[in-house]
């Protein structure tokens, strides 16, 4: 390993670092090499039910491990009994693994967890990892998009706090390759019925270093569309929908510090 670099997930000088992991749908060779890396290097792992053993016989001897529960109708802890620990967690550990079936962010209460470390002046970073609609498919050689079959793709959660499953409430919707077609996308929206005022976020170049995040309201997309296309030649997507809302504008992906 080079001498000038030091292996640890830090990713600030006296701070603690939290990472939400995706551990995908099972498959421990589905895990991103990120994911492994961060998991190799952990004080601390909160991991639910779904985790498979083989995931869990990465983790370090050395570290910490907190079972958080989490299958359906067998949870061993409340989600506040879970933020709570995570944060307990990151206020004593250097590297605290938040580690999530799928991805952190696709039902996985992903951004209820980040929002919380937040809120209390935790800074925390997320590995995405492969949704279970995503790896199942794959496995089953079912494409979720096809250009002769279908050109939407729908994921819908099986849980609703009121047993009310359709109309979806409150959907985000992702527009792969759209940001020439803005004004298109626009007055199709607005003609379904969506309020001008629906939170809109275009990133380009996601996850690269030079990603960027342009945020604002529907109305406003086709002036963010050109905005982000002077700004960028990369790939872009757009997301429409009340989480758009959580982006942070402008923000460039934080890539770790850590080195393999």
């Amino acid at each position: 390993m080079n001498n000038n670099s030091t292996m640890t997930c830090r990713t600030r000088a006296e701070k603690s670092s939290v990472w939400l992991v995706g551990a995908g749908p099972g498959d421990p060779e589905l895990l991103t090499v990120k994911a492994v890396r961060i998991l190799s290097q952990a004080d601390a792992v909160l991991y639910d039910s779904l985790i498979s053993p083989q995931i869990l016989d990465l983790l370090p001897r050395r570290c910490t491990r907190i079972h958080t529960g989490k299958r359906c109708g067998a949870h061993s802890m409340t989600q506040q009994e879970i933020n709570q620990t995570l944060l307990a967690a990151a206020r004593k550990y250097s590297c605290v693994v938040r580690l999530k079936g799928g991805d952190p962010f696709i039902f996985g209460r992903g951004g209820e967890e980040l929002e919380y470390l937040h809120n209390h002046g935790i800074e925390a970073s997320v590995i995405p990892g492969i949704t279970a609609a995503g790896g199942c498919a794959a496995a089953a050689g079912i494409p979720l998009t096809h250009r002769d079959y279908g050109n939407a793709l729908v994921l819908h959660s099986g849980h609703s706090r009121f047993n009310e499953f359709s109309p979806c409430q409150n959907p985000t919707r992702v527009f792969y390759m759209g940001l020439r077609q803005a004004g298109p996308i626009t007055a199709h929206l607005l003609q379904q019925g969506l309020d001008e005022e629906t939170p809109v976020a275009l990133i380009t170049n996601g996850t690269l270093p030079q990603q960027q995040v342009h945020k604002g309201v529907l109305s406003d997309l086709p002036w963010l569309a050109q905005q982000a296309l002077s700004d960028s030649t990369g790939p872009g997507l757009i997301f429409v929908g009340d989480v758009a809302a959580m982006a942070r504008a402008g923000s460039q992906h934080k890539a770790s510090q850590a080195v393999a």
